[in-house]
């Protein structure tokens, strides 16, 4: 069985109004990653991402490049208690 980890990232920058968390959810599924993305007040994303520790790397290398019209200025993440999400989505602000 393989082990599963928790990230919680926060993305700073041109982040938002940008379709970040859109082309953060399709990369998310395509990695096999749950979990959820939302925008936060202070206009950082906020992701949790719960899987190998391979696929939740590839995640956080790819918020530094984002979606196409982000300017990723900041990526910041720390390891999280998985907490058995089915999923990944988009949840509201």
């Amino acid at each position: 069985m393989t082990t599963k980890v928790a990230q919680k990232i926060v993305v700073r920058g041109r982040v938002q109004g940008v379709f970040f968390r859109k082309y953060t959810h399709q990369k998310a599924i395509e990695l096999g990653l749950k979990g959820f993305v939302l925008n936060q007040k202070d206009s950082s994303v906020l992701i949790w991402v719960e899987g190998t520790a391979a696929q939740v790397e590839k995640l956080v290398t790819w918020c530094w490049q984002g979606s196409p019209l982000s300017s990723v200025k900041e990526v910041l993440h720390t390891t999280e208690e998985p907490q058995g999400f089915e999923s990944f989505e988009i949840r509201p602000s």
